[in-house]
């Protein structure tokens, strides 16, 4: 069935589709770029459609080379990890994901611990990014948690937690509040269709016309935002997802907590297949009672 298959052609073209570049498929695989070129070649030839378009900075796919990049390497992925199971190991294994600052130093972290208590064979390696990557082509990322509005219908996907927006103050702050007075704290959002929302649309649903005669602070963080709240600089609009752990320890209690405002998701993604990954497995079943939880 699978004799006449060109599993070399076929290795080369994954890496070479993943990797975006000839030259640094050659590196990984540990031949040169024309013997690269020459397996594209043999690939194209024995399919008789180009994979590859050669533009000035390199190589992109083409619609069929896109086509068969994502069933390729998602068969590979599972071809890896079923090796991965049933090769002996002396512990339970890595895990790799990726997830904004934010969420990572206000949700993320400080709930981890309790995994490690469950799960002391498990390594957490904890990477933040802003930028939205591509699993199915960056085979490091074991999953991501983003946060958004988006369908991922070509990814394992787990809804985490829906959010909603806030404002909060730290104890002392509210003990003494003088609304005619006011500081206001939000974030500066880099993507505004992910939040299209702001105080103005928090003082609209209160019916507090607080916008004039108030000054407003902006911050590029949403860590930065809270630590400027928690230290009593003004009230904070803020996902009820990133406050929960101030919230838990008191640091910062809620203002008017009936009134808030919708935002979106955070969901848990991987390629198709690695769920079934133990690892990847144990940290999804987490996630699922962590987010449930108080």
């Amino acid at each position: 069935m699978f004799a006449t298959l060109p599993l070399t052609a076929l290795r080369t073209f994954e890496s070479a589709a993943r990797l975006g570049s000839f030259k640094a498929a050659a590196e990984e695989l540990a031949v040169t770029p024309t013997a690269v070129s020459h397996q594209i070649k043999l690939l194209e030839s024995w399919l008789g459609v180009p994979l590859f378009l050669r533009v000035a900075r390199g190589v992109r796919l083409t619609d069929c080379g896109e086509r068969l990049f994502r069933s390729l390497h998602g068969a590979l992925l599972e071809i890896v990890q079923t090796v991965d199971h049933l090769r002996p190991r002396p512990s339970a294994g890595n895990l790799t994901l990726s997830t904004t600052p934010a969420f990572a130093a206000l949700w993320l972290i400080p709930r981890l611990g309790r995994f490690y208590q469950e799960h002391p064979g498990i390594k957490i390696r904890v990477e933040t990014s802003t930028e939205l990557l591509d699993l199915h082509q960056d085979a490091s990322i074991d999953l991501v948690i983003r946060y958004g509005y988006g369908q991922h219908p070509t990814l394992h996907s787990q809804c985490l937690l829906d959010e909603c927006f806030g404002v909060y103050g730290s104890p002392g702050l509210l003990a003494s509040l003088d609304t005619t007075r006011l500081t206001l704290i939000t974030v500066r959002w880099r993507n505004s269709q992910l939040y299209d929302r702001s105080w103005k649309a928090w003082c609209e649903a209160a019916g507090a016309p607080w916008l004039e005669g108030t000054e407003q602070r902006e911050y590029d963080d949403e860590h930065h935002a809270l630590q400027a709240a928690i230290a009593g600089q003004g009230l904070v609009l803020a996902s009820n997802v990133l406050v929960s752990q101030s919230l838990a320890i008191g640091l910062l209690q809620p203002y008017r907590a009936d009134v808030t405002v919708p935002g979106a998701s955070y969901t848990a993604l991987c390629v198709p297949g690695r769920e079934r990954h133990r690892p990847v497995k144990a940290f999804f079943d987490w996630l699922n009672r962590e987010s449930c939880g108080p």
